[in-house]
């Protein structure tokens, strides 16, 4: 188990930092501002914008004589770019620059980005798998159980952690719409994050979410990229190529917290989500890989639930099943179409642990999990 508040990201931070500022985004309460004060040399030079004191400080640039200042939440400052800009050149060489936040940080990063090739951006996630150590059964199912957040997970109680879910949501929208986008019918937009985890797992028709809500698409399309922005959820676009005739309908979309989903199987294709997200982020962040996270499902209809894509080609594919039970029918068709690839069917909590003859591994999850970060 991780200790001291020291993340997977830790070292990469570290080692990032001798050269650039570097920006850690992820979602609230996901263990971003703890690990980043449990850096060495952290102490003391912590200031988080949300503290009025702490506030007036950056406003007046009394920077802290420290050689690691870390900036906590500055993003809802509006000129909070140009500020950073002036500070890493101004004390370049002299001052370490940690800037933590939520999605801010990489709503600003598209576009006219003055800070460019200043920093490096990183993603924290959730605790997974290969995170905490996890080898027995038993623990597995209570991170499926409780989540991958800090707080709910080392709580150890479910109903403690059903609580910290619910008001969880509330505050995703009360602290970061406002300094985000402008949304006039809080309301309806609760009503779609209430309505959204009975459809993880399959794709989403925001014409039927539309129907649902009795709002016009415009309205349901922009909600639906605010959620992602501010960490709620995240969408996957389908695997498309010409020569297996995939086409490219709804995204599929998985919580960040994969408590949420009402059903058993959901629950843990949705951990399974994140848990690929993690690992697919780390390596693009830390390591400069172009991979993508993606589903499969062509016009006839088979589908696999994740794909990775590297350069454009997919190179693993993988199933999530409850239990043990056949070899899923649309693995078998990827495969012929993509024998390059590996192909893995996992079960949350199946025991049968093999390689078919065509070359695709069957296995309890732990088994790849434990593969990731």
């Amino acid at each position: 188990m991780m200790k001291g508040g020291r993340r997977y990201l830790t070292g990469q931070v570290q080692a990032d930092l001798k050269r650039k500022m570097v920006f850690v985004a992820g979602p609230r309460q996901v263990g971003k501002t703890t690990m980043a004060k449990a850096l060495p040399g952290a102490a003391g030079g912590y200031l988080n914008w949300d503290i009025r004191s702490d506030r007036d400080r950056i406003l007046r640039e009394e920077w802290p004589a420290v050689d690691l200042l870390v900036l906590d939440e500055i993003h809802k400052f509006r000129r909070w770019r140009n500020l950073l800009k002036g500070l890493f050149d101004q004390h370049r060489g002299k001052m370490r620059i940690l800037v933590t936040g939520s999605a801010r940080l990489d709503y600003y990063r598209f576009g006219g980005d003055s800070l460019q090739g200043r920093y490096h951006l990183l993603h924290l996630y959730p605790l997974s798998v290969k995170e905490l150590g996890i080898r027995t059964q038993g623990d597995f199912e209570t991170l499926m159980t409780l989540g991958g957040f800090p707080e709910p997970f080392f709580g150890g109680s479910q109903a403690e952690a059903r609580r910290w879910s619910r008001e969880y949501r509330s505050r995703l929208l009360e602290e970061n719409l406002a300094g985000l986008e402008l949304v006039h019918d809080i309301g309806s937009l609760e009503q779609m994050m209430i309505r959204l985890p009975d459809l993880v797992a399959s794709p989403l028709s925001l014409n039927a979410l539309r129907e649902d809500l009795q709002l016009n698409h415009r309205t349901v399309a922009r909600w639906a990229a605010i959620l992602e922005r501010i960490y709620a959820i995240f969408r996957l676009p389908p695997l498309g190529a010409p020569r297996i005739r995939a086409v490219k309908k709804e995204q599929k979309h998985y919580h960040l917290d994969w408590t949420l989903p009402p059903r058993d199987a959901q629950r843990f294709e949705n951990l399974v989500a994140v848990h690929l997200k993690k690992w697919v982020e780390f390596e693009v962040d830390c390591l400069g890989r172009e991979l993508e996270l993606r589903y499969f499902r062509d016009v006839t209809g088979k589908e696999v639930d994740f794909v990775i894509v590297e350069k454009g080609e997919p190179v693993r594919f993988i199933e999530c099943k409850w239990e043990d039970t056949d070899i899923h029918p649309a693995l078998r068709y990827a495969r012929a179409r993509f024998p390059k690839a590996d192909f893995w069917q996992i079960t949350a909590k199946g025991a049968k642990d093999f390689v078919t003859s065509e070359g695709i591994r069957v296995c309890p999850a732990l088994k790849l999990l434990g593969q990731l970060v």
